[in-house]
């Protein structure tokens, strides 16, 4: 994260809570399954192969499927239009989430939800560097141990304030979640379009940015 200039960190830490916040809102609708945290899905894949449990299994192991594949479609667009310009990636995930919205006010759960997966897996790619994940926007726990490793850098004369970056795309992820969730008992799938203006109104200032620096 230290190579990132401030306005970067801002915009991770926006997009993370955007992932907490779609996440808490997918959390709640699949009774328990998760539309950006694969480690979860990954645990209830296990377990439910474990147990027997064939349909959790299955809806667990879809799940992670479809994220894979937003990460593909998300690092495609990176690729296509130059991993500098994240606008078009940010377009990408506002399209999904637009698209899930749609869908599941229309009564297709199964393909709203799938684009909401989509779109998380895709947002992975707004930060891609020469095809690599450059910061993880829907997971923490590397987060974490960098916020770790960092803390203890600074206690033994290293850098004082590295560490702060990585507690805010934590920060960022967690309040998202708990507004994802107030959302959805309030609004119902409703919620999802504040996602997705969220990240619409992101992805112009992006552009606007990038435009005025080329």
């Amino acid at each position: 994260m230290k190579d990132y200039a401030g306005r970067d960190v801002a915009l991770a830490a926006a997009l993370s809570g955007v992932a907490g916040y779609v996440d808490a809102i997918g959390f709640l609708k699949l009774g328990g399954f998760f539309v950006s945290f694969m480690s979860g899905n990954s645990t209830r894949l296990g377990v439910g192969l474990a147990t027997g449990h064939v349909a959790a299994a299955l809806t667990a192991l879809g799940l992670i499927g479809l994220f894979v594949a937003g990460v593909v479609l998300g690092a495609l667009v990176a690729r296509r239009v130059g991993e500098d310009r994240r606008s078009a990636v940010m377009a990408l995930v506002a399209g999904l989430l637009i698209s899930a919205a749609i869908l599941i006010m229309m009564g297709l759960d199964g393909p709203g939800v799938a684009a909401m997966v989509l779109a998380m897996g895709a947002e992975n790619a707004v930060f891609q560097r020469n095809g690599d994940v450059g910061v993880g926007l829907t997971y923490m726990t590397g987060a974490l141990v960098k916020a770790g490793q960092r803390i203890a850098a600074a206690l033994t004369g290293g850098e004082r304030w590295a560490w702060v970056p990585f507690c805010l795309l934590w920060t960022g992820l967690t309040l998202g979640g708990a507004l994802g969730a107030a959302a959805y008992l309030k609004f119902g799938v409703m919620a999802l379009w504040g996602a997705a203006l969220v990240v619409t109104g992101l992805a112009v200032a992006r552009y606007r940015f990038e435009k005025a620096s080329a």
